[in-house]
C-alpha cells in the first residue's frame, strides 16, 4: 500500500462554472510534485435532463458543452506531467465524450490518451423497464422515460485508473465518487475498508462544488467578507493513505479557506451528518475535527464509515410537455400595481389551463409559489423598478404557446407603460426518484478505442 499523498485538484463544482479554473489548479498539482489527479464535477439532476433533450436532437451530443473550454488550456500539461483527469462530463454521453477528447487532442498535435468509460448507470434501455417499473412502483408504468441513470460509485473509474487510464469518463456517478476513485485506486484500500472510504467521500465533498469551500458561496459582505472573488482559487485536497485530508488552494489565488468555509460546505446538502449516504460508504461525521496547519491550509480527521447502502438511487426522466415562459417590466409611479394587475389579467385569459405561476421580480419572486398565495398574500407595496415573470405548464405545445401571446398583447391591452417583453418555450423533462438493487446493476468501464465510433 502506497504512503504517498495523494493530490486530488477540482476545477469545475457543475456545469457552467468558470473555465479558467484548471489552469491554476493543475500548476499547483504540478509544482507540488508527485500522484496527481484533475476533477472537473459538470452534473447535476437538472444538467443531466438537458443533456438528455441535447442528445435526442443529436445523438453525438449529451456531453458537458463547455468540455472544449474545460480540457483544451490544461490537456497538454496534463499529459505531460502525468496528471490523470477523471470527470463526469461525460453527461448523458460518455462515449460522445471520449471521441470529443480523442478529436481534440489530435487538433492540439497531442497523443492520443488512454481514455477509459465508465459503463453502467444508463437504465433506460428495454431490458430494465421491469426493474424501474418494479421500483417506482403504481404510476411508473404511465410514465413516457426518457432516460434513467443510477448513481454510481468509485469502483469502475479505480479499476480504469489502476488499469493505465489518463482520463476517466464517467456519466451519472455519485459527486464524491470522483475522488474516491482515485484514492481507492493509488492507496490500494479495501472495498470495505469503511473509514478510509469515508474519509475520501468526505474529502469529494469538500471539492465537488468547486469554489464554495474557497469562499465562494460563503461570501456575505460585512459579514463573511472574502478577498479576490474575481480570481478564487479552486481547491486541492491533499489525501494520506489513512483517508485523511487536507483542503488548500493554488498559491496567490482569490478567495479563502478556513475552518468556516470548510465547516459550511461540510454540511452542504448533508441530511444527517451521522449517516451521509453514497454508494461506496455511509460516511459519519459526527466525531470528525478540523484543524489548521496553516493560512489557506485545512486539515478534516475523524470521520468513520459503514457499511455502504444495499441500493442505489436512481433518477428518472420522463417527457413532461412543454414550459411557456414571459416577461415584462413596469417602472415609475404606481408600478407594482400594474404589474400585478396584467398577472391578474393573465390569470384570467389563461383560466382553465393550470396554475400560472407569476413572480414580481424585486418584489416577490425568490419566495414566490406556483398557486400565487404568497404573492396575494404579501402587501401590496409601492415598487418602481418591477419585471412580471410568469411561466405556464401544458402537455401539449400549442396551450403552451398561449401563454407567449396574451404577454405580448400586454403591450396594447394594458395595463400602461409594459415593455421589454421576452417570451421563451421548450420541452420539459420531469424527474422521479428510485431505489434499485445494486447487483441488478452491474457496471465497468471500456476503453475509448473499443467502443462502436471509437478512436
Amino acid at each position: 500500500m502506497s504512503r504517498d499523498t495523494l493530490r486530488i485538484g477540482c476545477a469545475a463544482g457543475f456545469s457552467g462554472d468558470r473555465t479558467d479554473a484548471a489552469g491554476p489548479v493543475v500548476d499547483a498539482l504540478i509544482a507540488a510534485g508527485g500522484p496527481a489527479v484533475l476533477i472537473f464535477e459538470t452534473l447535476a439532476e437538472r444538467t443531466l435532463a438537458l443533456a438528455q433533450l441535447a442528445r435526442r436532437e443529436d445523438p453525438e451530443q449529451g456531453y458537458e458543452p463547455l468540455l472544449d473550454d474545460l480540457l483544451r488550456p490544461v490537456l497538454a500539461r496534463c499529459l505531460g506531467a502525468r496528471v490523470r483527469i477523471v470527470s463526469n462530463f461525460g453527461a448523458a454521453n460518455p462515449p460522445g465524450a471520449a471521441r470529443r477528447i480523442v478529436a481534440l487532442a489530435r487538433e492540439l498535435g497531442l497523443r492520443v490518451p488512454r481514455i477509459a468509460v465508465v459503463e453502467g448507470d444508463d437504465l433506460a434501455g428495454e431490458s430494465q423497464r421491469g426493474l424501474l417499473h418494479e421500483a417506482l412502483g403504481p404510476g411508473g408504468a404511465s410514465l413516457r422515460i426518457v432516460a434513467a441513470n443510477a448513481y454510481l460509485g468509485a469502483e469502475a473509474i479505480a479499476e480504469a485508473l489502476a488499469a493505465g487510464a489518463e482520463i476517466v469518463v464517467a456519466g451519472r456517478v455519485a459527486d464524491p465518487s470522483l475522488t474516491v476513485g482515485p484514492a481507492l485506486a493509488h492507496f490500494g484500500w479495501a472495498r470495505d475498508d469503511w473509514d478510509r472510504l469515508a474519509g475520501a467521500t468526505m474529502a469529494g465533498h469538500l471539492l465537488e462544488c468547486g469554489a464554495q469551500v474557497s469562499g465562494g458561496y460563503y461570501s456575505d459582505p460585512g459579514y463573511k467578507d472574502v478577498p479576490g472573488l474575481a480570481s478564487l482559487g479552486y481547491p486541492i485536497a491533499e489525501i494520506d493513505a489513512d483517508g485523511g485530508c487536507l483542503i488548500t488552494k493554488p498559491a496567490g489565488s482569490g478567495g479563502r479557506i478556513d475552518e468556516h468555509t470548510v465547516k459550511e460546505q461540510l454540511l452542504y446538502e448533508v441530511h444527517d451528518p451521522a449517516a451521509y449516504l453514497t454508494p461506496d460508504v455511509v460516511a459519519d461525521i459526527g466525531g470528525a475535527w478540523l484543524e489548521t496547519p496553516g493560512p489557506d491550509r485545512v486539515r478534516l480527521r475523524g470521520v468513520r464509515g459503514r457499511m455502504r447502502p444495499p441500493q442505489l438511487k436512481v433518477n428518472v426522466c420522463h417527457e413532461a410537455g412543454w414550459l411557456a415562459e414571459g416577461e415584462i417590466s413596469y417602472a415609475g409611479p404606481r408600478a407594482e400595481a400594474r404589474a400585478r394587475l396584467a398577472a391578474d389579467i393573465l390569470r384570467e385569459r389563461l383560466q382553465g389551463l393550470g396554475p400560472l405561476r407569476a413572480d414580481l421580480i424585486g418584489v416577490s419572486s425568490v419566495f414566490g409559489d406556483d398557486g400565487g398565495e404568497w404573492m396575494a398574500a404579501a402587501v401590496p407595496g409601492d415598487g418602481r423598478d418591477v419585471r412580471l415573470r410568469v411561466a405556464l405548464q401544458q402537455p401539449g405545445r400549442a396551450q403552451a404557446e398561449r401563454l407567449a401571446r396574451e404577454v405580448t398583447a400586454l403591450y396594447t391591452c394594458g395595463p400602461a407603460g409594459g415593455g421589454g417583453v421576452r417570451t421563451a418555450l421548450r420541452r420539459r423533462l420531469g424527474i422521479v426518484s428510485c431505489s434499485v438493487p445494486r447487483e441488478r446493476v452491474p457496471s465497468g468501464y471500456r476503453w475509448a478505442d473499443e467502443l462502436e465510433g471509437g478512436a
